[in-house]
C-alpha cells in the first residue's frame, strides 16, 4: 500500500465530511461537499501549497505539529488521529513467511479451553482465526473443517452467504470489519497476507468495495452482537476484545446477560455441542492440531 497516496486520500475523505458552518465558514458557491483545501490549510495554520502536496502524496513525513493541527481542523476522533499518524510514517517491510501474528501460543489455546460457558476466539489483525473453543465454532462456523484460508472472519462475513443469516445486524458487522481492516492496512502497509485479503474482498464483494471507498476507520473494543442460530434463534451477546502483545493478536470473548434468554440459549448450545463423554471439558482448537 502506498502510504503517501493513502494519506492524501484519507485527508480528502475527511475534509469532505466536515460542515463548513461548524467553523464559521459560510457563503460562496461550493462545488464539492465539506471544506475546500485552502480552508483546511487556513484552519491548520499551514500553507495551501503544502496541504495540496499532502493530498497529492508529494509531501513526506509531516511533523507532529502539522498532524495535530490537521486533526483539529478535520475534527478527527482518536481512532482517526492514530490512523492519520500511521499513514504519515513509513513502516519497514514485514519479512516474508510465517510471523508471530499467525501463530497461537499453546498457553492461549489452553486458556480458550477453560471457557466452558461462553464462545471465545483468538484472531489477528487480518481477522484470521488462530484458535477457538467449541462454542465459538458452534456460533460462527466449523473452523476445524474449514481450510486455513477459510478460517477468516472477514472472508466469512463478505463472501459466505451464511454470514447474513448468522449476523442479525450483518451490515453493521460489515462496516465495523472494514473499519478495522482500514486501521490494519495503515499500521501494516507491507503485509502481503493482508494485501491479498483486501484484494480478494475488493474483487468479489461489491459491498466491501463500497465501504472500503469511504475510508472510515473503526476500533471496536466492546459492544453487543446479535447472532441467529438455527437451534436457538436470535441470541444477543456482549463482547470484549482484549489486545495481546503477540503481534497484533486479540482475544474476543462473547457472553450473555446473566439470567437472560440468551444465557439459557448458550447453555443449550453448550449441551448440544459437547461430546457425551466430556460434556464438562470443552476443548480449544487451533490450526496446528
Amino acid at each position: 500500500m502506498d502510504g503517501h497516496r493513502e494519506l492524501g486520500s484519507f485527508l480528502k475523505s475527511r475534509r469532505a465530511r466536515v460542515k463548513p458552518a461548524d467553523h464559521g465558514l459560510t457563503g460562496g458557491r461550493r462545488r464539492v461537499p465539506g471544506l475546500r483545501r485552502e480552508e483546511v490549510a487556513q484552519l491548520a495554520g499551514i500553507s495551501v501549497e503544502y496541504y495540496v502536496r499532502l493530498e497529492q502524496g508529494r509531501a513526506n513525513r509531516p511533523s507532529d505539529e502539522v498532524l495535530a493541527a490537521l486533526t483539529h481542523a478535520l475534527e478527527l476522533d482518536d481512532t482517526e488521529r492514530l490512523h492519520l499518524q500511521d499513514l504519515s510514517r513509513a513502516r519497514r517491510a514485514v519479512p516474508r513467511g510465517r510471523t508471530a501474528t499467525d501463530t497461537a501460543r499453546a498457553e492461549l489455546v489452553q486458556l480458550l479451553a477453560t471457557f466452558e460457558a461462553v464462545p471465545a476466539l483468538l484472531i489477528n489483525y487480518r481477522f484470521d482465526v488462530l484458535a477457538w473453543n467449541r462454542l465459538a465454532a458452534t456460533l460462527f462456523f466449523d473452523f476445524e473443517t474449514a481450510s486455513p484460508k477459510g478460517r477468516n472472519l472477514a472472508r466469512f462475513g463478505f463472501l459466505d452467504p451464511l454470514a447474513q443469516q448468522r449476523f442479525v445486524d450483518w451490515y453493521d458487522v460489515a462496516r465495523a470489519t472494514v473499519g478495522q481492516l482500514r486501521l490494519a492496512a495503515g499500521r501494516h502497509p507491507h503485509d502481503e497476507g493482508l494485501a491479498t485479503l483486501l484484494g480478494e474482498l475488493t474483487m468479489r464483494s461489491e459491498t466491501f468495495r463500497r465501504l472500503w471507498s469511504q475510508r472510515d476507520v473503526r476500533e471496536r473494543t466492546h459492544g453487543v452482537k446479535r447472532f441467529h442460530h438455527p437451534l436457538v434463534g436470535e441470541v444477543p451477546l456482549r463482547f470484549e476484545n482484549f489486545n495481546l502483545p503477540d503481534g497484533g493478536q486479540r482475544l474476543v470473548v462473547f457472553f450473555p446477560e446473566p439470567g437472560s434468554e440468551a444465557q439459557r440459549a448458550m447453555q443449550l448450545l453448550a449441551m448440544w455441542n459437547a461430546p457425551e463423554a466430556i460434556r464438562s471439558q470443552p476443548t480449544a482448537r487451533h490450526p496446528e492440531g
